[in-house]
């Protein structure tokens, strides 16, 4: 795995699986995130360059956790649930297990 930056934060996806939340932030602690910095990701606000992207995968029934950095973030018009996390561009960098 690429070394994590514990100084950024982390943005989690739950994809309505909100019952996997505290699941999902065990998981991502024990990784080596810290709690303090995983946000619940929200259409409305995305993270910096930088950062990183916490996906519950692969929905409806996720058993893993997809890790990404984000990579570039560029303004777009909100769409949907996707929201302005649209305008997000990421690298895969690693999985957890959600169990």
């Amino acid at each position: 795995m690429v070394e994590i930056d514990k100084q950024k934060s982390i943005y989690l996806f739950t994809h309505g699986r909100i019952d996997l939340q505290e699941k999902a932030i065990t998981a991502l602690v024990s990784k080596g995130f810290s709690k303090e910095k995983i946000m619940m990701a929200v259409p409305s606000k995305v993270g910096n360059v930088g950062d990183y992207m916490a996906m519950l995968w692969m929905p409806p029934t996720p058993d893993h956790i997809k890790i990404q950095h984000i990579t570039k973030v560029e303004e777009v018009k909100p769409e949907g649930m996707i929201g302005l996390w649209k305008g997000v561009s990421k690298d895969d960098i690693d999985t957890v297990p959600l169990g």
